[in-house]
């Protein structure tokens, strides 16, 4: 266990309860469906949106509090701390940190007290990694902007009640709060992922945004965009360290309940170095995650560009060889549709591609020692 104050190790203690109540039996049941129901008994019990303020409905809490809810629920139910995630560390932060006061008043509410979701819509047909690509615009009218364009690759917009939208203006890049209620939003297509999860490619047809409802623009709001991508890392890492986890209690159990040759098959030293060897690198990924979070927390900004890229490269690598090792201890059966470990396989490949992809971070992680040196290490 990672060092916890004593109020961290209370908070942990108080989600995990919780989620093993309520959220265990129907765990690696869901194959794409969404959690709703699990949703909401996190929103009764106060722990959603808990790194958002009080007075929009949140706990208030810090970002590294966030980080410990995912781990801890996604522990339990990947696919509750998936959506944990993605409702702490992406649009509705991204409102939070660089919205108006009328931003945050209309639609933190609508994740701390109703239950609606908020997208987050970056990718484009034509801009995935490269974001300078984008092509969805943001006119200037009077009160506001108007914007058109289309956006894919993005979860549960068919279910969302608005979208952080990433866009260009005519002084740059930056985003804004689309009111699906309000705006002209056409879904041209759904997908299934992998892992069974719908994401959408949706159409923007000339959508009034009020001026409250610009998020950032120009160059210092888009570098401040750009920071906030580092904490989605965040909680990228958090989610696959889980998934992790998961994995390796699943095949611990199977190993010691399959008996091959005579004997447990977790008794052989070939499978004992299996799991010996996943433990290591998934409290590797967790040490660098809690450090990362905590030294941002206490300098009370955004995680360092270099080692957000480094915690995203090595979780996501990292979940896929562990989950992929866990598979292989189970053997055939691990292998088949129903088995939680074959699901738990096909969700961990998405993180080598979410929040910016091997790719990416490792032209992250140069730029930056090309600038810096290794004196960014210290």
């Amino acid at each position: 266990m990672q060092l916890l104050t004593t109020d961290q190790r209370e908070f942990v203690d108080e989600v995990r309860t919780l989620a093993e109540r309520e959220f265990a039996d129907e765990a690696y049941t869901w194959e794409g469906d969404v959690p709703w129901n699990n949703i909401e008994t996190l929103r009764e019990a106060g722990l959603y949106g808990v790194n958002l303020p009080e007075e929009y409905g949140g706990r208030g809490l810090s970002d590294f509090e966030a980080m410990l809810l995912v781990e801890t629920v996604g522990r339990v139910c990947p696919d509750t701390g998936y959506l944990t995630h993605n409702q702490h560390f992406t649009a509705p932060r991204s409102i939070n940190h660089l919205g108006t006061d009328a931003a945050k008043e209309k639609y933190l509410p609508l994740v701390t007290e109703d239950n609606e979701f908020i997208a987050f819509a970056i990718s484009e047909p034509g801009a995935g990694s490269d974001v300078s690509a984008i092509e969805t615009t943001a006119e200037d009218v009077d009160g506001g902007v108007v914007v058109d364009g289309e956006k894919t690759w993005v979860g549960n917009a068919s279910k969302a009640a608005a979208a952080v939208v990433w866009t260009k203006f005519d002084d740059g890049l930056g985003s804004v709060v689309v009111d699906f209620e309000t705006a002209d939003i056409e879904i041209v297509n759904r997908y299934e992922n992998m892992a069974g999860q719908e994401q959408t490619r949706f159409e923007i047809h000339d959508a009034f945004v009020p001026e409250e409802d610009v998020l950032a623009r120009g160059r210092d709001g888009f570098l401040e965009q750009i920071d906030a991508i580092n904490w989605d890392r965040v909680g990228c890492a958090a989610i696959a360290n889980a998934q992790a986890a998961c994995a390796i209690d699943l095949a611990l159990d199977y190993a010691q309940e399959r008996e091959q040759f005579g004997q447990k098959i977790g008794e052989f030293q070939g499978i004992e170095w299996k799991f010996a060897d996943a433990v290591t690198q998934l409290e590797a990924s967790r040490a660098l995650t809690y450090t990362v979070t905590r030294n941002a927390v206490e300098r009370g900004g955004s995680p360092e560009r270099m080692h957000a890229a480094m915690l995203a490269l090595f979780s996501a690598n990292m979940v896929e060889t562990v989950a992929s090792e866990a598979l292989q201890v189970h053997g055939a059966q691990g292998y088949q549709r129903g088995n939680p470990i074959e699901y738990l396989y096909r969700v961990a490949r998405r993180w080598r591609l979410a929040g910016g992809t091997d790719e990416i971070q490792r032209n992250n992680i140069a730029d930056v020692l090309a600038d810096e040196g290794t004196s960014a290490l210290f």
